[in-house]
């Protein structure tokens, strides 16, 4: 099963008050996120492809300049900020060629290399493999019935998530054969979110389930902390102490 990360990290994450997207942001000295999700995916893939804003491919491009010349990492623009769904299926001429694609968001800090390896171990090289944790207050939350994904709650969108609901970590494990088509039956009928104005990659998971009829794998992940991006100051000083515990 040949698989390629796709990491979508447009974002230049206006709430931490730099003007770096949040990939590049450093989380020690020398160390960025960009490093850290790199060495949680290199030894379980066999490419990663970022997709990046256009200000920021130039300084990205700097900073993976090994890795891109040396064909392990290739880069992509989303030329408008219109979700990540337009952003993973906008680089799909990167990933097509792959089984697989596990598509991870460009601030996952604290993302740990054994979900990494639990989720593609567990893939069954079909439909989708998510790695879900309970979260006493999750920010989005996932509802399963039947073996079947129903629906994917977003505080962002307005929606209400339930107190001990089972979050994501940033990391969705997909089989891409006739991918590209499903998104695109999706988006051609999805509601643009309440708040966003985008058709958001989220709701898409359910499609798969229920509308394509996809198998959904679900991996526990044991640590609520995974989920944690980085969003705010709170959130880029939590993954710092996280660093230097962990030591890597």
């Amino acid at each position: 099963m040949s698989t390629c990360a796709v990491i979508p990290a447009a974002g230049r994450g206006t709430r931490l008050g730099g003007d770096l997207p949040k990939i590049m942001i450093e989380v020690d000295d020398g160390v960025t996120v960009w490093d850290l999700l790199l060495r949680r995916l290199r030894p379980w893939t066999e490419h990663v492809h970022v997709v990046v804003s256009p200000d920021g491919e130039g300084p990205f491009r700097d900073l993976a300049a090994g890795e891109i010349a040396a064909g392990a990492v290739s880069v992509s623009v989303q030329e408008r900020p219109t979700g990540m769904g337009d952003a993973i299926f906008g680089a799909g001429a990167h990933w097509a060629a792959y089984g697989t694609i596990l598509v991870v968001w460009g601030d996952q800090a604290n993302l740990s290399p054994a979900t990494v390896r639990e989720v593609l171990a567990a893939h069954p090289g079909k439909g989708l493999t998510l790695p879900l944790v309970p979260m006493a207050d999750p920010y989005v939350e996932y509802e399963l019935a039947g073996g079947e994904l129903v629906r994917v709650r977003q505080s962002r969108e307005g929606d209400r998530c339930r107190p001990g609901g089972l979050s994501d970590v940033g990391v969705f494990c997909l089989a891409t054969e006739g991918l590209r088509e499903a998104w695109e039956r999706f988006a051609a009928g999805a509601a643009a979110g309440a708040a966003t104005g985008e058709v958001n990659f989220l709701p898409f998971l359910p499609h798969l389930s229920l509308a394509e009829g996809l198998p959904v794998t679900v991996v526990p992940v044991a640590d609520p902390d995974e989920a944690r991006g980085v969003n705010t100051p709170e959130d880029l000083e939590f993954a710092r102490r996280a660093h230097r515990r962990r030591g890597c």
